[in-house]
């Protein structure tokens, strides 16, 4: 995937993605056009492009809502998707759909998650034929918790839901969950990777920005 001059890039999600955006820094703002990037990926991405290719007039958002859902995405898509209408939209959802079922008793089906999920593809797709989507899978690594057995065997079933849309619809897909699990088994240290078992690190965004800038920087 080439970025290319007069790009606009759209960070979407949950917390993951939202890190902290809507605290304001008035100098990076001003930089980013007013766009609150929040200190995880987002940024580390904008900032890794806007390095390398100074040349470059990109406009980046990041329009992330921490505690969101697939459907809660279904419900602000028109004002934060496609008005926007990014050439690169970016795409982490779908750890919050598992975790209500065991923090509020509100499961998301498979089967409505999967609707989401496709309508958020599809009409992205519609909007903008030649939108290059990079899809994430969420991720959890939590041995602190009493429900960790039971949620990782959800999540797993939600990434799978994932994994064959993204074949469906032809994105780009990073398995990070995948790669994380990984590099627990290699360093024995999930406390460098993720803050709760949840919430990344800085470590953790980094090895999630290296591999998101492995596939942006990529011709296809």
């Amino acid at each position: 995937m080439l970025i290319k001059n007069g790009f606009k890039v759209l960070f979407q999600g949950d917390s993951i993605t939202d890190c902290h955006r809507t605290e304001k820094y008035t100098n990076f703002n001003e930089f980013y056009r007013g766009e609150d990037l929040g200190f995880g990926h987002p940024k580390m991405i904008a900032s890794s492009i806007s390095a390398a290719y100074p040349e470059l007039d990109i406009t980046y958002y990041n329009r992330a809502i921490s505690g969101n859902r697939t459907c809660d995405l279904v419900a602000r898509w028109e004002n934060d998707c496609l008005a926007i209408c990014p050439d690169v939209m970016i795409l982490m959802i779908g750890l919050n759909d598992v975790w209500r079922k065991f923090d509020s008793n509100d499961p998301t089906s498979n089967e409505q998650f999967i609707k989401n999920y496709e309508y958020l593809l599809s009409s992205a797709l519609k909007s903008n034929p030649n939108m290059k989507i990079v899809i994430i899978e969420p991720t959890y690594q939590n041995i602190n918790n009493a429900h960790t057995a039971l949620f990782r065997a959800e999540l797993l079933e939600k990434i799978e839901a994932i994994r064959i849309l993204a074949k469906k619809y032809k994105t780009h897909y990073l398995a990070l969950d995948g790669i994380f699990s990984s590099l627990i088994m290699k360093t024995n240290f999930k406390r460098w990777f993720y803050d709760d078992g949840v919430h990344l690190t800085i470590h953790g965004y980094g090895v999630l920005s290296k591999e998101l800038l492995k596939i942006i920087e990529t011709p296809s």
